[in-house]
């Protein structure tokens, strides 16, 4: 790889964390929210996903300075300690993750424009599929002219989409009414939500969802000009990000009861902003998120694509997955990405998938590489590996850390139910042959006796996932 490549500065790869993260799912976050929880079941849970996945950032920061040699972390520390079909497969379910997550957003993207233009519909009509058709074929040739270019762009559009948000917390904060806040705390009033643990668990998947990219700078980190500049931007994105959204969901509390909320029509921060002012802060949120969801399919596309790339590059993927272009971007691997985004686009044309439908289940596609990656760094701490006499304080320290980040990982797959973790393990069970086909390449058995197990596990968790949906008990 060209050493020009590894340019990345601390402001550009926290912009592709915050990028990464604040992209839709924000702009939807009262709604969805509200859907599950009342106030103070909402608090509880970003309260635990906040810990959870701060625990995962310093999992991240950690690994970026103990393992440098480990690039594209999310791919690379499951390998390290679970083999490289693990390794693979949490490549694969990063970027299946990454393929759903653009759909997602075009859909979401879309169905506001809708709300202006009928002719788009919900999201999922002809002519929405078609302009979403072009905008991910343009964002492809952006991505194709070089990673640092990209990551340039991402910088002003982060920047960009940063202004309406902000002024949503103002102007929301201005209106907030405590009555409104108080009433109905636990959401006893209505029974549909459950207990207050059933409403912290229904929450889960969708703030994990608006958390995924906090490993961003670790997956570039074979770009990074410096590699504490990982750490620094990873920690200052998460924390940046995570205020954001405890303010936009709890604020909106103050000013739309959760019956209401939980009724409106995603994106939800527009109506809860024309609530507050009038109007035109429906129009300031759509704006914004256009801006917004424009620079987080940039980012999400390039993330898919070198994730991919890293498995190929390393044996673990096929090698024309490694092929790269005169200017250094991964584009067998992106082309690869940009058509499979594009063969779910028209699967929409047909599909009643919902955006908070492919918001759960990409999220579900993500547990694998975090628990992987909170399993490489706890094996790390506990084995002593690269820490120096005089550290043992230390070593205990992320130990502790990599263990609750751990446990946290094993929390969402009880909290994401058996229909995730069935419909997960049917996404998964494809990429196995890609695994296949590069270990035939190598000259090498495509699995070992360990390996052959947890693949019969795979695919009989596949199967019965298939036979769900055939038979309507499963449904996506």
């Amino acid at each position: 790889m060209d050493s020009n490549r590894k340019k990345l500065g601390v402001g550009a790869l926290t912009a592709l964390v915050v990028g990464s993260m604040v992209g839709g799912g924000i702009f939807s976050i009262p709604q969805n929210t509200a859907a599950s929880a009342g106030v103070g079941a909402t608090a509880l849970a970003w309260g635990i996903t906040g810990v959870g996945m701060l625990a995962l950032a310093f999992v991240f920061v950690n690994l970026a300075l103990r393992q440098p040699k480990l690039d594209s972390g999310i791919y690379a520390y499951a390998r390290a300690s679970f083999g490289p079909f693990t390794g693979f497969s949490s490549a694969w379910g990063y970027w299946f993750m990454a393929v759903l997550g653009n759909v997602g957003y075009y859909v979401l993207l879309f169905s506001t424009l809708g709300h202006y233009w009928p002719v788009f519909g919900d999201g999922n009509t002809k002519v929405a599929v078609a302009c979403a058709s072009v905008m991910l074929w343009g964002t492809h040739a952006l991505v194709l002219r070089g990673v640092r270019e990209a990551a340039l762009i991402n910088q002003v559009t982060t920047a960009a989409k940063l202004v309406p948000l902000l002024l949503f917390v103002v102007l929301v904060a201005l209106a907030f009414q405590p009555g409104v806040f108080q009433a109905d705390v636990w959401g006893r009033a209505n029974p549909r939500l459950g207990s207050v643990l059933e409403q912290v668990r229904g929450m889960m998947l969708v703030t994990v969802w608006v958390f995924i990219g906090v490993e961003g700078a670790s997956v570039y980190s074979a770009y990074a000009a410096r590699r504490v500049d990982v750490g620094r931007a990873t920690l200052a994105g998460f924390l940046f990000v995570l205020a954001l959204l405890v303010a936009v969901s709890l604020l909106s509390m103050g000013v739309m009861a959760q019956p209401e909320l939980a009724a409106l029509k995603n994106p939800s921060m527009a109506y809860v902003l024309e609530r507050a002012v009038g109007p035109w802060g429906a129009v300031l949120i759509s704006v914004g998120l256009f801006i917004s969801l424009s620079g987080a399919l940039l980012s999400w596309l390039m993330l898919s694509a070198e994730t991919l790339y890293s498995a190929a590059r390393d044996g673990a993927a096929p090698a024309w997955l490694a092929r790269e272009n005169a200017r250094g971007a991964p584009a067998a691997s992106l082309w690869l990405t940009s058509a499979s985004v594009q063969l779910f686009l028209l699967v929409t044309l047909v599909s009643e998938s919902t955006y908070l439908s492919l918001v759960n289940l990409g999220t579900a596609m993500i547990l694998l590489p975090y628990t992987g990656a909170a399993g490489h760094a706890l094996n790390v701490a506990l084995r002593g590996e690269s820490y120096h006499v005089g550290e043992g304080q230390r070593r205990r320290r992320d130990a502790a850390v990599s263990a609750l980040a751990l446990l946290y990982a094993l929390w969402l797959v009880y909290a994401g139910g058996i229909k995730y973790l069935l419909l997960g393990c049917l996404l998964y069970a494809p990429g196995a042959l890609l695994y296949a086909w590069a270990r035939r390449e190598h000259g090498r058995a495509v699995f070992s006796r360990r390996e052959w197990a947890g693949f019969g596990l795979l695919v009989l968790a596949a199967l019965v996932a298939a036979v769900g949906l055939r038979q309507g008990w499963l449904t996506l």
